[in-house]
């Protein structure tokens, strides 16, 4: 593969240990490999991973295969994973009844239930990175690159600077686009004894799925790994209190005969999009480029595609050609990020089983204003367009065969299986 952009890679920089680190990390190792570059991953060991399960899409598979050279069976044993065919909805929806957004071809297309807490540990191991344990307190353009400042340590100038550092703690409308017509902003977790059992010589083969189960304050989501189970409530925290969600936490595991469980802490998050996730020298990766709660496993895809795309531009075109493609990349990634927020916001609008405060709110008030959120003139890109051509696409009674594969942040057999699940 010709590469004429690596010769202006010399000094790469990832700044945080999660997922999309981890992910960036050794994919920006699998790209230099055979060549004199020095690659940083850069992280704080005081700031804890948390713990929780995570769910996937299909591409993660592969991707995992290749970086790790490992089998999908050892693969899915290291990250105590389960095989998820799909997200199970339960009452969701005008139709008021359960239902199931497959991967296709249903039934053998699988991506993964994992530990988040090992996934590092997994792309970590060919050890080509050098590990720098510091606390970032900045990073910043430069003419010629990007300059990372440290607590307690020289700053140091880098090529491409990777910025997995996580979702602001505050929203500003000059860097961020808001989407809070995605109508959560927290996360009660918990962890539960596992209810998938693990072969000793082999992985857990069984078809399993996320499930995304309708409550009054919000939805449960139900992540089976091997080591253990694990449950969020994704709610409103302006709209409910702690009290009032745990206490519909503690009905429904006593519906689903649970009695044994751990908490492991309350989340809040910003429901966002990054104004400018690439600028030719620092690339915001997964929850610092965009942030949507984690009712279709948006993150981890998304984060693949910013970090995939992002090399493959920088790898493959001479550095002269550099600013011109940053308005086209970064144009994008914004708009496949808003394309995402679109699809999860769109599950709200048809309500669920319960009549509560929660619901209305979702339905009625949020949801509508997505067209205002993403209007093209405040956002620079189409997406507002592309998903409701998608929307328009799907209502018919007959789709044009030459428009099955047309994708608006994910395949139309997902908006179809959506469409036809919610009642639409």
């Amino acid at each position: 593969m010709i590469t004429p952009g690596s010769e202006s890679l010399n000094k790469v920089a990832v700044v945080g240990r999660g997922t999309a680190g981890a992910l960036a990390a050794a994919s920006v190792s699998d790209l230099l490999s055979g060549k004199d570059y020095q690659l940083h991953h850069i992280y704080d060991s005081k700031i804890p991973i948390i713990g929780v399960g995570e769910g996937s899409w299909p591409s993660l598979v592969q991707r995992l295969q290749y970086l790790t050279q490992l089998s999908d069976n050892a693969v899915q044993q290291f990250l105590n994973g389960t095989r998820k065919y799909g997200v199970a909805f339960e009452g969701w929806g005008h139709l008021k009844r359960d239902f199931i957004h497959y991967f296709l071809p249903q039934d053998e297309s699988y991506a993964y239930h994992l530990s988040a807490d090992v996934m590092g540990d997994l792309l970590q191991a060919d050890g080509h990175a050098q590990h720098i344990d510091a606390n970032v307190v900045g990073i910043s353009r430069l003419d010629d690159g990007a300059l990372v400042e440290f607590e307690g340590r020289d700053p140091e100038r880098y090529d491409l600077v990777f910025d997995a550092r996580g979702f602001p703690r505050k929203i500003d409308s000059r860097a961020h686009i808001d989407i809070s017509f995605i109508p959560t902003n927290t996360a009660m977790i918990r962890r539960c004894p596992a209810v998938i059992e693990c072969p000793v010589d082999g992985p857990a083969l069984q078809h399993t799925y996320t499930r995304a189960v309708a409550r009054p304050h919000g939805w449960i989501f139900v992540i089976p790994l091997t080591i253990h189970t694990s449950y969020g409530y994704i709610f409103n925290r302006d709209l409910s209190s702690e009290e009032e969600v745990e206490a519909d936490f503690d009905r429904f595991f006593a519906i689903d005969g649970i009695a044994q469980f751990e908490k492991r802490g309350v989340i809040q998050f910003p429901n966002f999009v990054h104004r400018q996730i690439y600028d030719g020298a620092i690339a915001r990766i997964g929850n610092a480029a965009a942030f949507m709660e984690p009712l279709e496993a948006t993150a981890i895809v998304a984060a693949q595609l910013q970090i995939e795309l992002i090399l493959q531009m920088r790898f493959a075109r001479p550095l002269e050609y550099l600013q011109r493609d940053v308005q086209m990349v970064n144009r994008f990634l914004v708009s496949s990020m808003l394309r995402y927020g679109l699809f999860v916001g769109w599950h709200y609008s048809a309500g669920s089983v319960f009549d509560s405060k929660f619901w209305r709110y979702a339905r009625d008030f949020a949801w509508p204003k997505y067209r205002e959120a993403v209007n093209p003139e405040l956002v620079d890109c189409d997406a507002l367009n592309k998903f409701e051509d998608m929307i328009e696409l799907v209502s018919q009674p007959v789709i044009d065969e030459a428009k099955l594969s047309r994708m608006c942040g994910v395949p139309l057999s997902s908006y179809a299986q959506m469409f036809r699940g919610l009642g639409c």
